[in-house]
């Protein structure tokens, strides 16, 4: 399974910020399998932004959840972050990932994108 980033390098101030994730390998409708994102700012830890299920359910940080909108296109086999406001405090490298939950044993492992830099300036 890949998963490929692709969105802006650059984003505005008080902008939302738009990000595609395509998964290639695997489809997004796998019931094992919670396709999500993760953003590393500079000199800090990575942070969970959200998630969305096979069935579409969503996920999201309390912290990000005003801000946050994850959505999916089977059709495309994709899923989409927006981040709306943006600050320059949403300045990293943005991270799309598929949690997969092994059903017999219930171990869980991830596939990773390689991740995208995104930078909040005027």
């Amino acid at each position: 399974v890949q998963l490929q980033e692709s969105g802006p390098g650059l984003v505005k101030p008080s902008e939302t910020l738009s990000l595609t994730c395509t998964v290639s390998g695997g489809s997004i409708t796998t019931n094992s399998v919670v396709w999500g994102w993760i953003r590393q700012p500079p000199g800090k830890e990575p942070e969970w932004m959200g998630a969305i299920d096979a069935s579409g359910t969503t996920y999201y940080n309390p912290s990000l959840k005003s801000r946050t909108s994850i959505s999916r296109d089977t059709s495309k086999n994709q899923f989409t972050l927006q981040l709306s406001s943006v600050a320059p405090r949403d300045t990293a490298v943005y991270y799309c990932n598929g949690k997969v939950t092994i059903p017999s044993s219930g171990a869980q492992f991830r596939y990773w994108g390689q991740g995208t830099q995104v930078t909040v300036s005027s």
